[in-house]
């Protein structure tokens, strides 16, 4: 269990328009999120997630995979995020695998648009794995969190929600739904990360009760 009394630190990857990286901010900032950002890695430039980082004060790297071997923008990624100390890493949204450095392992979420293991893994990303789903014809969908490791999805899962795949629902409005479901599912298991409520044993993550008065 945790004691803590500073806000937990935390870094963000993006690699597209930051709506995950701006539900963080906005809870953040409304006193919901118990959290800092100290560094937002940017995997290509111009992004819409680098506006939104800089508008809310968050300092920005871009950090780019050509030309790199995954070992070497691994080490480039979590340069910065460790000079900034941060206790946490998001994944939000981040479109490159990434080399989890030692020191970071157990230390890095993953927010999926599925309830993994289906519609995951290479390729499963953004409205492809809302449409996948639709054409599948699954009745249930939703989000996972999960920790991250050195392949696309397969980490620990910390959790999950549930969203219905209406019989009129589209790619768009599906993805619209799970959404909302993440960003209710990722800041309740920072919080958890925060609170030291989270043991990861093997592929199971058990969650503590919280401290009884």
């Amino acid at each position: 269990m945790s004691d803590r009394v500073r806000p937990l630190s935390l870094a963000v990857c993006v690699s597209g328009g930051g709506t995950t990286l701006q539900n963080l901010i906005d809870r953040i900032a409304a006193g919901r999120l118990r959290a800092e950002i100290v560094q937002v890695i940017a995997s290509r430039p111009g992004i819409g997630a680098i506006a939104r980082a800089e508008a809310a004060g968050v300092p920005v790297k871009v950090v780019e995979r050509s030309g790199r071997s995954i070992e070497e923008f691994g080490a480039a990624v979590f340069e910065p995020i460790r000079e900034r100390m941060a206790e946490l890493v998001v994944l939000a949204g981040f479109l490159s695998l990434v080399d989890i450095p030692d020191d970071y392992h157990g230390r890095v979420f993953n927010i999926h648009p599925s309830l993994i293991p289906a519609f995951c893994g290479k390729g499963y990303h953004g409205e492809a794995v809302h449409q996948a789903v639709i054409d599948y014809g699954v009745k249930v969908t939703g989000c996972t969190v999960h920790f991250a490791d050195a392949t696309y999805d397969t980490g620990p899962i910390v959790l999950q929600r549930t969203v219905p795949v209406l019989d009129d629902d589209d790619a768009p409005t599906l993805a619209a739904r799970v959404f909302e479901a993440e960003c209710e599912a990722l800041a309740e298991a920072v919080s958890l990360y925060a609170e030291g409520r989270l043991d990861v044993c093997g592929r199971h993550v058990r969650i503590h009760l919280p401290h009884s008065c």
